[in-house]
Parts: structure tokens; C-alpha cells; sequence
């Protein structure tokens, strides 16, 4: 499915900051992956999660489908309480803007950029 030659994955390689979240129709709780200026690493195939002093909070690879509606991303965390778990996830990516919605893992990938109850949405911007 993820190649890396794939538009796409390309485009979400660098450094994205988190502008909002949503976790089970909640607007911006208090997150243990989140830190005011927080920045999502992306690199290949692989992702971490940083404060502002470089402190890890959370890392793990991805693979994502550009052909599917709404466009697929899997995230599996190799830390934390999600470890080794495939988190489904619809992503929208439009140039310096990435938005994800996970869903728990064993439950459908979401199709609608609106959380419920085991989803969260995270929005990013591109920090240059």
C-alpha cells in the first residue's frame, strides 16, 4: 500500500506542529501525546512526537493509501499505552495543512472528519 515514491507520503515528510485535537467530540483535552509547541517528525516511514526540549512522547511508523476515499493512513505506536497496536486513520493532506482521524484499534477507519466515542482528530501545520 505506502510506497514511498507515492505523492503523498512524500508531501508529510519534515516537521508538523499540532494546531488542534479532538478526541471522542471533545475539542483540545488534555492530551499525554501533546505539548503546547509540540512538533510531529516525519521521516520515511517512521514518526516521533517531541516537546520543545526533544523530550519523546510518543514514536512509531505509518503506512498510508493516497488511492482510497477518504485517503488511508495506519499508525502503529512503538510506545505508550497503543504500543504495537494498527490504529486506522483517514487522513487529508492540502499542502502545509495535515489532518488525521484514528480510530481504536479493532474498530472501522473513520470516514468522517468528526470524532465519536474511540476517535481521535489531530490538525497540523507545517512548521518550516
Amino acid at each position: 500500500m505506502s510506497s514511498r515514491t507515492d505523492v503523498d507520503f512524500q508531501a508529510l515528510q519534515g516537521t508538523w506542529e499540532q494546531t488542534a485535537l479532538e478526541d471522542s467530540g471533545v475539542l483540545n483535552p488534555v492530551d499525554a501525546h501533546s505539548a503546547p509547541g509540540a512538533v510531529t517528525i516525519i521521516s520515511g516511514d517512521s514518526f516521533e512526537v517531541l516537546t520543545t526540549e526533544g523530550k519523546v512522547l510518543l514514536a512509531g511508523r505509518f503506512s498510508l493509501d493516497s488511492t482510497t476515499t477518504p485517503k488511508s493512513i495506519t499508525w502503529v505506536d512503538a510506545i505508550g499505552e497503543d504500543a504495537g497496536k494498527h490504529l486506522p486513520a483517514s487522513y487529508r493532506l492540502e499542502g502545509d495543512d495535515f489532518v488525521f482521524i484514528a480510530a481504536d484499534e479493532g474498530m472501522p477507519r473513520p470516514t468522517e472528519f468528526s470524532t465519536g466515542p474511540g476517535q481521535t482528530m489531530r490538525t497540523f501545520v507545517r512548521r518550516r
